[in-house]
């Protein structure tokens, strides 16, 4: 692997394993899609030999799926741009020589706050000033996926050779030089690996947030297990599981081609 400072290129070993790794990307970037679709298939096929009542062809019909899909992709987005632009700057700053003493303790703080049972954060979270609605549950998601962003932010920046940023330092580069030109564009690949489970990890616990009235796919899981209709429980669940997956891949995608191109 080769990395960059200004004009000159430091050789990297690649490892043994580093083509295995590779190639094992390479087959769960293409089987993913495909599970996806053979197991929407299969719960298709089995939907299409079911009589849905009244009840459950008003709550799994097109409409309502798109709307509450709709809700429930807002609120993974957002709340995934908020610990984007918090988590990131903060990993930057714990990483600096400075203030690598409170990484430690910092780190421990979120790693709290994400050891908090998301449900019992989301409920909390209702009876304060913010009250019910999905700006209760969006500070909910941040407090959820803060902890993998500014882990892997700070550990990847660890992780730079320390000979790379010598050598820019060397060249004349002041340390903001190197932190943007040597030292991030080395720690984007872990960086977006943080940014990978915080996506995964807001779209699953944003299945909750029916439960403080901000809608969401978790709305025909709730209407469905009180309604008892199991059938509108599984295609919702499937329509979660099948969300949650092809985020998962998208952002494993980006992965990919984030460390093909730092390769």
């Amino acid at each position: 692997m080769t990395a960059t400072v200004g004009e000159s290129k430091v050789a990297r070993p690649t490892g043994p394993g580093s083509t295995g790794s590779t190639r094992k990307a390479d087959r769960s970037l293409v089987a993913v899609p495909i599970i996806v679709v053979v197991g929407l298939g299969l719960v298709a096929l089995y939907l299409s030999t079911r009589t849905l009542d009244t009840i459950e062809r008003r709550t799994i019909n097109v409409e309502n799926i798109t709307a509450r899909l709709g809700e429930h992709l807002y609120l993974t987005a957002v709340s995934t741009a908020i610990v984007i632009a918090l988590a990131i700057p903060l990993g930057i700053v714990l990483s600096r020589p400075a203030l690598r003493r409170v990484q430690p303790g910092v780190l421990a703080l979120t790693g709290f706050l994400q050891a908090l049972p998301p449900f019992g954060v989301i409920i909390l979270l209702a009876f304060s000033p913010l009250g019910l609605g999905a700006t209760t549950a969006i500070v909910a998601l941040v407090v959820a996926s803060f902890l993998p962003v500014v882990t892997n932010t700070a550990v990847g920046l660890a992780q730079v050779d320390p000979a790379m940023v010598e050598a820019a330092r060397g060249m004349g580069m002041s340390s903001r030089q190197t932190l943007w030109r040597v030292e991030l564009p080395l720690a984007v690949p872990v960086m977006v690996a943080g940014i990978r489970v915080a996506l995964v990890l807001n779209v699953a616990t944003a299945t909750l947030a029916t439960y403080i009235g901000a809608g969401g796919l978790g709305n025909i899981i709730d209407g469905a297990l009180r309604l008892g209709r199991p059938t509108a429980t599984l295609v919702a669940a499937a329509l979660v599981a099948a969300l949650a997956l092809l985020i998962d891949w998208l952002a494993g995608v980006a992965e990919y081609l984030v460390r093909r191109r730092s390769g």
